[in-house]
């Protein structure tokens, strides 16, 4: 068997989209161009996240140590890979300019390189359930966390719109998304539930059906 999908990412004009893997590897679709991969190379810790550059024309991959390998116009802004980290990377969010990203740990350490700045984090705070996943507001000056319980954390001009950490899910989220308007997000479980907040509306999920794997996370 192959390695295990660890991101899905789409493209901005959302005519394509990548998978990656926790080898290294990349799979491109559609307008999606592949621009390298870590695919046969030895790494310290697997892949857990990629990220878009902007343009379309690049990538990022991130280590669960924070090592970030660049590709194609992805510019490298630094990383954690010569660091002991408390708690394992899980997820990352490029800035929308491009230059600069945001990894999160699973205790919801946040490290900003580049361009991005740092607008608070969860790394000081125990929390209930681990972070899985971030992402960043349109105008790169916020960002939100999620953690597996469907808890929400905004920082920065990211704002809350609700979260599910007070309900008892079936199964754990995996990963959000925002809506183009920052006003709103997508929740994803990994039985294809999905939880929608906001302006972001509910075009229907996996949730009541059997799927053969787990969904790993969510692109709009």
């Amino acid at each position: 068997a192959g390695a295990s999908i660890a991101s899905l990412q789409r493209h901005p004009t959302g005519d394509g989209y990548w998978l990656c893997t926790a080898d290294g590897g990349v799979e491109s679709f559609g307008e999606s161009a592949f621009h390298g991969s870590m695919a046969g190379l030895a790494l310290a810790s697997p892949v857990v996240d990629m990220a878009v550059h902007p343009t379309g024309n690049g990538y990022w991959l991130l280590g669960a140590d924070g090592g970030v390998f660049s590709f194609g116009q992805a510019p490298f802004h630094g990383s954690t890979g010569n660091l002991r980290l408390q708690q394992p990377v899980v997820g990352m969010a490029p800035h929308p300019s491009g230059k600069g990203y945001w990894f999160v740990a699973s205790d919801g350490g946040v490290f900003a390189f580049g361009n991005a700045g740092f607008f608070g984090s969860t790394g000081a705070i125990t929390l209930r359930r681990p972070v899985v996943g971030m992402a960043s507001t349109p105008s790169g000056k916020g960002y939100w966390l999620v953690a597996d319980d469907g808890g929400l954390f905004a920082y920065g001009d990211a704002r809350f719109f609700g979260s599910t950490g007070a309900m008892t899910l079936a199964r754990p989220v995996v990963g959000m998304t925002p809506t183009p308007s920052g006003k709103g997000y997508w929740l994803v479980a990994d039985d294809g539930g999905i939880f929608a907040f906001g302006d972001a509306g509910f075009h229907g999920s996996l949730g009541d059906r059997v799927v053969p794997g787990r969904v790993i996370g969510i692109a709009a």
